[in-house]
């Protein structure tokens, strides 16, 4: 779990199963202002999917939101996030700044990769 990255610090909600339903229910307890967005890219996906007749988009929808809902979570991973995000969009790119938050937000995004990597090994 990425909280053993960040510190102290419980879930704010249990980590989701991967389908459109329950990352879905999941969101609407950690960002329920991310819904809408979510929405359009699943319908994007699932666009793209019947017209390339491939579920690659679907499951790259899947692991999108499966990231976002694990940083959204763990309330320090998300504090984190919207504050690198904030730099990211305030600071000119030529600012030291800006690079720490981008490193940052890349950071956070990895270790939920990885926590949701270790989740599926431990569940074969």
């Amino acid at each position: 779990m990425i909280a053993a990255h960040v510190g102290p610090g419980a879930p704010a909600a249990s980590r989701p199963e991967w389908t459109p339903t329950a990352l879905r229910a999941a969101l609407e307890q950690v960002a329920p202002h991310r819904l809408g967005e979510m929405e359009r890219q699943k319908d994007e996906a699932i666009t793209l999917a019947a017209r390339t007749g491939s579920l690659g988009p679907i499951n790259r929808f899947l692991e999108t939101w499966a990231v976002t809902v694990e940083i959204a979570r763990i309330p320090a991973c998300a504090a984190r996030l919207r504050a690198a995000e904030h730099t990211a969009r305030t600071v000119d790119h030529d600012d030291p700044a800006w690079r720490e938050a981008m490193d940052e937000i890349r950071d956070l995004h990895s270790a939920a990769r990885q926590s949701l990597d270790r989740q599926s090994l431990d569940r074969e």
